[in-house]
């Protein structure tokens, strides 16, 4: 696939999943699943989150690249704010979301007595999240905080600071990495690097590419299987590889 229509391919996807989001929202709440673990159920964003972290197996955080509902938002918002985010302990702040968060969801199942049912289109009405003008209040709440934090902080920032997603699929890649089965991964050739950092400049997710090329290892939590540093490669350094992996 030429380069340009991948990346087109990509970000149009992003675009769809976004406009989608008003319907399927519910699948993606955080509050939803506690909500129903609390009743005994599992609910539709349980679900969602759970295949998530199966797919984080064999595709690592492809879903974040390529389907997010938020992508195609905070990558719209580069064209206002095109800002690269310093790696470092802010990263962290999602995780620091996310382990009490997934307490609330055991100790909801465990008072309930376990879950005993399952109901994927919990809240929702023939499976559409907003039904009624009320949903909009949550819906435009969310689409405020990725638009805040991209216009403040930089590129795909909520990625890096809040998703509540995340994890699991960083969970699921390092899992991977463990095993060491055959999955979607980027590699590449450190000897044919001339360090032009193109690859810098194009990642959504401010990754210092260049500096995991030299290093022969593109392992890096954030990474979201964009191909965006594959496509901007002028030499074909970087590249798709579906392998064991060595080191990615």
């Amino acid at each position: 696939m030429k380069t340009k229509t991948r990346q087109r391919l990509r970000k149009g996807l992003t675009l769809v999943s976004f406009l989608l989001f008003p319907i399927t929202m519910y699948y993606f709440s955080p509050a939803l699943i506690i909500e129903g673990a609390a009743a005994g159920i599992v609910s539709g964003s349980f679900i969602t989150f759970g295949l998530l972290f199966v797919s984080s197996l064999f595709v690592g955080r492809g879903f974040c690249g390529w389907a997010c509902p938020g992508a195609g938002l905070q990558e719209a918002c580069m064209a206002a704010r095109d800002r690269r985010l310093q790696p470092g302990r802010k990263d962290l702040i999602k995780y620091f979301i996310w382990v009490p968060w997934v307490g609330g969801i055991a100790a909801a199942a465990i008072s309930a007595g376990g879950l005993t049912s399952v109901d994927p289109f919990l809240q929702t009405k023939y499976g559409i999240s907003i039904s009624e003008p009320a949903g909009y209040i949550i819906y435009y709440g969310f689409i405020a905080l990725i638009v805040g934090l991209a216009l403040s902080a930089g590129r795909r920032a909520f990625c890096h600071y809040v998703c509540w997603m995340a994890p699991f699929m960083v969970i699921g890649r390092r899992i991977r990495n463990l095993a060491k089965w055959p999955s979607l991964r980027v590699v590449a050739d450190a000897g044919a690097c001339k360090e032009c950092r193109s690859c810098n400049d194009a990642c959504p997710q401010s990754i210092d590419v260049q500096k995991h090329v030299a290093s022969s290892s593109m392992e890096d939590d954030e990474c979201i299987l964009c191909g965006s540093c594959v496509d901007t490669c002028p030499r074909g350094v970087v590249r798709f590889s579906f392998s064991r992996g060595a080191h990615n």
